[in-house]
C-alpha cells in the first residue's frame, strides 16, 4: 500500500515538473537528497584546500621529486626529460592552474553571496537594534517626566506636618471654645 502511494506520488511529481526540469547533465535524473549546488561546495573544499600551507609543501615535494627523477635517472626511465623542459611537468602544472582558477573564483563568488546575506542580516538587526534603544529612549524620558510630577518623601513629610499642624490648631479651637475661652484666632488684634 505505501509502495502505491509512494509510486503515484513519484509520478505526480514527474507530471508536475517540465520536461527537462530534475535532470543532471548528461539526462539522468537527479536524485531528491543531492544538493543542488553540489560542486560549488566540491569546489570551495578544493580551493580551500589548495590555500593551505600542507598544499604548498606537498606542491614543492612533488614538483622536486619530478625534477629531481628526471634530471637524476638514466636518459632511457625519464618520462619527461630534462633536455626538453619538461613538457609533462609544464602540462600537470597549467592544468592543475587552469582548473584552479576557476574553483578558486567559484568559491570566491559563493563567499561573496553568503556575505552578502550575513551583511543584510546585519543590517536588519541593527535596525531593530536602533528602533529598540530609540523606544527605551522614549520610556525612559516619560519616566523621568512622571516621575518630576510625582511627589517626593519631602513634599509629602511637608504636607502632612502642615495637615498635622492645621488638625491641631482645629482641636485647640475647639477645646477652647468648649471650655468658653475666646478662640485666639477670632479676637481682635491691637
Amino acid at each position: 500500500m505505501a509502495d502505491r502511494r509512494d509510486d503515484r506520488d513519484d509520478r505526480q511529481d514527474r507530471l508536475a515538473t517540465p520536461k527537462g526540469a530534475g535532470r543532471g547533465l548528461l539526462g539522468a535524473r537527479r536524485g531528491k537528497r543531492e544538493s543542488k549546488d553540489r560542486f560549488g561546495g566540491f569546489s570551495e573544499a578544493m580551493a580551500r584546500g589548495m590555500g593551505t600551507p600542507w598544499f604548498l609543501v606537498g606542491m614543492t615535494i612533488f614538483v622536486g621529486i619530478w625534477l629531481g627523477y628526471n634530471s637524476i635517472a638514466p636518459h632511457d626511465a625519464q618520462f619527461d626529460p630534462q633536455d626538453q623542459g619538461f613538457p609533462l611537468l609544464t602540462l600537470a602544472l597549467s592544468l592543475q592552474a587552469s582548473y584552479a582558477a576557476p574553483m578558486i573564483l567559484l568559491a570566491q563568488n559563493r563567499q561573496d553571496d553568503r556575505d552578502r546575506v550575513q551583511i543584510e542580516q546585519d543590517r536588519v538587526r541593527a535596525e531593530r537594534n536602533l528602533n529598540d534603544t530609540e523606544y527605551l529612549a522614549r520610556e525612559v524620558v516619560a519616566l523621568r517626566l512622571a516621575i518630576k510630577d510625582m511627589a517626593t518623601k519631602d513634599f509629602i513629610r511637608a504636607e502632612l506636618k502642615s495637615l498635622l499642624d492645621d488638625i491641631e490648631d482645629q482641636r485647640r479651637a475647639e477645646a477652647q471654645t468648649a471650655a468658653g475661652e475666646p478662640d485666639a484666632a477670632t479676637e481682635p488684634r491691637p
